[in-house]
């Protein structure tokens, strides 16, 4: 069990005093928006870059929320300052459409080994031998996952605007699963309470999700459900044009991704200890899933949310002041000005 795994079991703490005085800092007297989307476990690290830069001065106003398209668009305007949870791959489109390189700044790696895919409960996929999600075109094989009576599997799938769901309407229709699946949309965390309580009766389950999240943590891949492999993108897969293969031979049809911060330009411009910051700062995907574990288990309120946080930076403490230290670094003035 790590560090950061341990503290989440509530050890409250400070971030630790500022290593100069608060006037001499470059983020003093400029306020910063965070943004996050509708999904609340994205709390958990968005909060952990407002207590870096609040550590470098800056003014940090409550985090908002917006689905990733718009935050995008906001970020790139000026209307917020960042975000911590843009996707590499699966958001590449919106950071193009709102500007790409010439509005925004996405540096660095702040969480490496995010994936995406399908999955189904291992006994059905053991005892029906299915392995791809192309055999869903089966209708004997969609209805063991039919949830509402009218003979298609029911996927549980990804809330509208947030990019997965459109990965997923392209795998249906270039796999032609159409007329055997029915995609599932609206709360997703409503819909996997449900898709875990069905799993717990005994009942088959079919399901998308991503890590890091928590859910991968109740359903455990390989002990307790299995990936779904997607045929090749080149023959249509929803990365149509780009390797989706993994090193192991299995393809789940998605590439596998990175989280990183994104940033308005002209901010980063104007404040290269926050950009230094941006770049530089990393977490272990394990803890984000951790975390959003707890959260799952009912530690969700704010309080938490800011006690986990906290908790994680005092166990961490030389990493975390380590960032702050490259951050100052990289003021024209240098540290402490």
């Amino acid at each position: 069990m790590t560090a950061g795994l341990l503290l989440l079991g509530g050890l409250a703490a400070t971030a630790g005093q500022a290593p100069t005085a608060a006037d001499a800092l470059p983020g003093r007297g400029i306020t910063v928006q965070p943004l996050k989307s509708s999904l609340a476990e994205e709390a958990f690290q968005t909060l952990l870059v407002s207590r870096a830069l609040e550590r470098l001065g800056y003014t940090v106003q409550p985090m908002k929320d917006l689905e990733p398209a718009t935050e995008h668009l906001a970020i790139a305007n000026g209307d917020a300052t960042f975000m911590a949870s843009h996707w590499n791959q699966l958001h590449a489109d919106f950071y193009r459409n709102s500007g790409g390189d010439e509005r925004l700044v996405r540096k660095g790696v702040y969480s490496e080994g995010a994936v995406q895919g399908f999955l189904i409960d291992r006994k059905t996929a053991e005892s029906h031998h299915i392995t791809s999600i192309a055999q869903l075109r089966d209708p004997e094989i969609a209805k063991l996952f039919d949830t509402d009576g009218d003979g298609k599997a029911d996927l549980t799938g990804c809330n509208p605007g947030w990019g997965c769901e459109l990965a997923i309407e392209k795998h249906l229709g270039d796999l032609q699963l159409r007329g055997s699946v029915t995609h599932r949309q609206g709360s997703y965390p409503a819909l996997m309470a449900d898709t875990i309580a069905r799993f717990r009766e005994g009942k088959p389950v079919l399901y998308y999700t991503w890590t890091p999240y928590w859910v991968s943590a109740v359903l455990r891949p390989g002990a307790d459900v299995v990936w779904l492999q997607v045929p090749s993108s080149a023959e249509g897969g929803a990365d149509k044009g780009s390797v989706t293969r993994l090193p192991n031979g299995r393809d789940y049809g998605f590439r596998a991704d990175r989280e990183q911060i994104v940033a308005n330009r002209a901010f980063v411009e104007q404040n290269p200890a926050a950009g230094r910051l941006f770049e530089v700062m990393a977490l272990p995907i394990a803890d984000i899933n951790a975390q959003n574990l707890r959260m799952s288990q009912g530690a969700h309120t704010q309080a938490d949310v800011e006690r986990h946080v906290d908790g994680w930076i005092r166990a961490h403490q030389a990493l975390f002041d380590g960032w702050i230290g490259e951050a100052l670094a990289a003021t024209p003035r240098g540290i402490g000005g």
